[in-house]
């Protein structure tokens, strides 16, 4: 008579298997020394740098495609101060605007976890203003190109994808300085109320110091590819 083998099924409750589970089922285990609110926002901007360098990548491949002349930037974009035309010079504002953001966000963040509560939330809302700032005048920078007939299906100056890509890739962008402010808004208002002396721990000042540095960066990307090239 011969001897059958039986084959016992593989448990999945011990083994290796059992610890790969163990270990990617909490993110303490798997990330031990970054918490997941952190984890979360890091893959948002990830996500959301994605998104941004298609919108570039695409802006780049139709100025390069269109048999149409594209508008020269500096003389579309140039503020009149005194009768005289300066080529960039609102963007040039905008754009220090932010990189300072930077600074004193990098401060509120800095004074967040030396539990000084008040410069804490002084900086965050320095850092508001100056994003309200930026969105006032990219307010204006539209009112006034759209003054010039520009539309995101035609454009007087030359190629009619240039209002396309201009109000699609600024506006985004606007979007996110404005979701940017009310969300620093919300953070002083908690960073005054106590709630993080409370937690013991200023980490959603540094989650909000993340989004806000990609959305200056992002800027940086926007300023060169679009108004300089």
């Amino acid at each position: 008579m011969s001897e059958q083998t039986t084959h016992q099924p593989t448990d999945p409750g011990s083994g290796p298997w059992r610890s790969l589970v163990n270990d990617w089922s909490g993110d303490r285990q798997t990330f031990p020394r970054v918490s997941w609110g952190k984890t979360m926002m890091w893959i948002f901007l990830l996500s959301d740098t994605f998104v941004f360098s298609l919108l570039l990548v695409g802006y780049m491949a139709v100025r390069l495609t269109t048999p149409q002349p594209w508008p020269d930037t500096s003389e579309v974009f140039a503020l009149t101060v005194m009768g005289h035309n300066f080529p960039l010079l609102l963007i040039a504002i905008m754009t220090f605007i932010l990189i300072t953001s930077s600074g004193t966000m990098a401060m509120a963040v800095n004074f967040g976890y030396r539990r000084n509560r008040r410069i804490a939330a002084l900086f965050l809302l320095l850092t508001a203003i100056l994003g309200m700032s930026f969105v006032g005048m990219q307010a204006y920078e539209w009112t006034d190109l759209i003054g010039k007939g520009v539309r995101p299906w035609e454009n007087p100056m030359g190629a009619p994808q240039f209002g396309a890509a201009f109000f699609m890739i600024t506006g985004f962008h606007g979007l996110h300085v404005s979701i940017g402010v009310l969300y620093l808004l919300i953070v002083a208002v908690k960073v005054l109320k106590g709630d993080f002396d409370r937690r013991g721990s200023y980490e959603g000042v540094e989650i909000a110091g993340l989004y806000w540095h990609f959305v200056d960066l992002v800027w940086v990307f926007i300023f060169a590819f679009f108004y300089l090239l």
